[in-house]
């Protein structure tokens, strides 16, 4: 009779041990992060790229916890994730928290969410990863909003509110549900972080946009202004392998066209499904496929730069139109403005500046018209330029008119205005009359964030929030004064 044999206990022990060793081992390669993560949390990261212009959940989390230096990092660790819901965002974002705190001695880790709830949850997750056998690791007891560990790391969450960042000096900020936060909460959070001899200080702005005038849009606009890499990632980076369905008959075909049998991520294909139906079509492209936010609250929902946005130049054989919104601390904004024989209203380029005189204005003015001024057919502007300044005791369109640009303008009303523009975008019978040069960056984010306030008693005119109601202003001053000339106020003052 064969006589069956056990490990013993040593042999055990062994074993636990160099498990428990491992752990302590720092990742050095991309392949090894996986793998450590997956083998030690139990998270197989999705690591393939699916749409051409995204990136992996990998990718984000290897460049967050890599401290080396190459020609792709910038002087910080800043950076953006936009991902769809269920995504892993926050969970991933805990997995790099704790990751810093384990590789990286005196690493200190603040967490700020949208909201206290938000906060807590990539809380939760990291205080369910050191649960799970990373108790040695810990200097003392995990308290409710904070922890420490034995190398001098540690992680703190911190509540929305200005009082609560300020005066926070710490290597990384992962900021949950940015597009929730309060405006004065974020800047105050972008003097909190500091580098150290051994950790690169880094902002990590992370969230689905929902909005196309919320600090997501914000900052992911301004992003390669600044350097900052954008980490985004859909429903089809996070889906699992698609491997036994038919395409022809999947609610999910129209948008998928395949893409979920190249896919490796964990989201349930019959749980995207279910969502899929919940949800409205703006709903779905908003918060999983991230192609853009909700226009619900948009006052030009029907402007796509699909459409009006084309490469138009100066045509020398149609009259040329400038219309104006005066600024000082909000910015002063020229729009160039042809028509063309379709009635077709053609913006050719923008000026957009703060914080500088009209003298400085007329100059630039002058020097970006492509004809002699007084071969420009119409400069319009807005009515309250013609209101005297107590201090110099002129007025903008005196000034203006003094420098040889002859303004004009009638009053008219905002509804009105916005209507023409509208009717641009698109008319009754389908038609767009409105194409927008490309050289005219601040305008065409205007017509795409331009809303009505948020408030609980919203009102029928949008909001003036001082960045895109200005633009907007300018091109509302050619539509009043050209579609009404031979009404248009020119009295000298």
């Amino acid at each position: 009779m064969t006589q069956l044999t056990f490990p013993v206990c040593s042999d055990i022990e062994r074993a636990a041990g160099v498990y428990a060793e491992l752990r302590r081992i720092r990742p050095q390669t991309r392949r090894d992060l996986k793998n450590y993560v997956k083998v030690f949390l139990g998270i197989n990261v999705p690591d393939r790229r699916i749409c051409p212009e995204h990136q992996s959940p990998m990718d984000y989390l290897w460049y967050a916890f890599c401290e080396s230096k190459n020609e792709l990092r910038a002087v910080n660790q800043d950076l953006i994730v936009w991902a769809n819901r269920a995504g892993g965002k926050t969970e991933l974002a805990a997995v790099a928290t704790l990751l810093d705190c384990l590789f990286k001695p005196d690493c200190q880790v603040r967490i700020l969410g949208g909201s206290g709830e938000q906060a807590g949850r990539m809380y939760e997750y990291l205080t369910g990863f050191l649960r799970n056998g990373y108790e040695q690791f810990l200097a003392g007891p995990v308290r409710k909003n904070k922890c420490h560990f034995v190398n001098g790391s540690a992680v703190e969450v911190l509540t929305q509110s200005a009082t609560s960042v300020r005066g926070q000096h710490v290597q990384k900020l992962r900021c949950d549900e940015l597009e929730l936060f309060n405006d004065d909460v974020f800047a105050a959070a972008k003097f909190t972080t500091q580098s150290t001899q051994e950790v690169t200080a880094g902002i990590e702005l992370i969230s689905t946009m929902h909005r196309p005038y919320g600090l997501m849009q914000k900052v992911v606009t301004s992003a390669p202004q600044f350097g900052t890499p954008v980490f985004k990632w859909c429903v089809w980076e996070t889906i699992e392998k698609c491997v036994d369905r038919n395409c022809s008959q999947c609610p999910l075909s129209e948008d998928c066209r395949g893409k979920a049998k190249a896919a490796s991520g964990y989201l349930k294909i019959d749980d995207c499904i279910t969502q899929m139906r919940r949800a409205s079509r703006v709903g779905w492209e908003a918060e999983m496929l991230c192609t853009r936010p909700s226009r619900q609250n948009v006052v030009f929902d029907k402007f796509d730069p699909a459409v009006h946005v084309q490469r138009i130049d100066y045509d020398p054989n149609l009259p040329l139109y400038r219309a104006l919104d005066f600024g000082f601390v909000n910015p002063f904004v020229c729009l160039w403005i042809q028509v063309d024989d379709a009635g077709v209203v053609r913006v050719i380029d923008e000026y957009v500046r703060s914080r500088a005189t009209i003298d400085v204005h007329a100059a630039e003015m002058k020097s970006r018209t492509p004809v002699a001024e007084e071969k420009v057919t119409a400069t319009f502007c807005d009515p309250a330029g013609k209101s005297v300044n107590d201090v110099t005791g002129t007025s903008a369109v005196r000034e203006l008119r003094a420098l040889g640009i002859a303004v004009r303008f009638k009053r008219s009303g905002i509804l009105e205005g916005i209507e023409l523009i509208r009717r641009a975008i698109r008319s009754g019978d389908g038609k767009s009359r409105l194409l927008v040069s490309p050289r005219c960056p601040r305008l065409i984010e205007a017509m795409q964030c331009y809303h009505y306030s948020e408030s609980a008693t919203p009102g029928e005119l949008p909001q003036k929030d001082g960045l895109y109601d200005h633009p907007i202003d300018a091109l509302r001053y050619f539509f009043i004064n050209q579609t009404h000339s031979s009404k248009t106020t020119t009295r000298r003052y």
